[in-house]
């Protein structure tokens, strides 16, 4: 089984792809079909729910990116690791900590439930 940083780092990418054609893609590359997002504030399943909250995402925070603040912790099939999304300069207004489970050959994303560690991330989306 590869390690997961590299599939993780690809996840990452994946929320700051801003065109939607090249989002599609390395959604498919990274998630298996039946996968699924849990956070405190949605639950999406499938490629196409993992595309609109990341594209939901985008609009609610334009500016923003994404990245990785730990290593990615991993064993048995499972990873854990720290983010954060923030502008350009600034404080990030949202972190947390993500933990998934991987396909079985460990080369693609099944789940992840995310924890928010900031306040201002259980604000409701609308």
């Amino acid at each position: 089984m590869p390690h997961p940083t590299e599939l993780i780092d690809r996840y990452i990418a994946m929320w700051n792809e801003t065109d939607p054609a090249r989002r599609r893609d390395l959604i498919a590359r990274i998630w298996t079909e039946d996968c699924s997002h849990l956070d405190p504030l949605t639950r999406v399943e499938r490629r196409d729910g993992i595309d609109g909250l990341v594209r939901g995402v985008q609009e609610r925070f334009p500016g923003h990116r994404f990245r990785r603040t730990s290593e990615v912790d991993g064993h048995n099939g499972q990873v854990r690791f720290t983010w954060e999304l923030a502008p350009a300069q600034g404080p990030a207004p949202v972190s947390g900590t993500d933990f998934g489970t991987l396909a079985e050959d460990g080369r693609r994303l099944r789940t992840i439930t995310a924890f928010f560690d900031s306040d201002s991330a259980a604000r409701p989306l609308g």
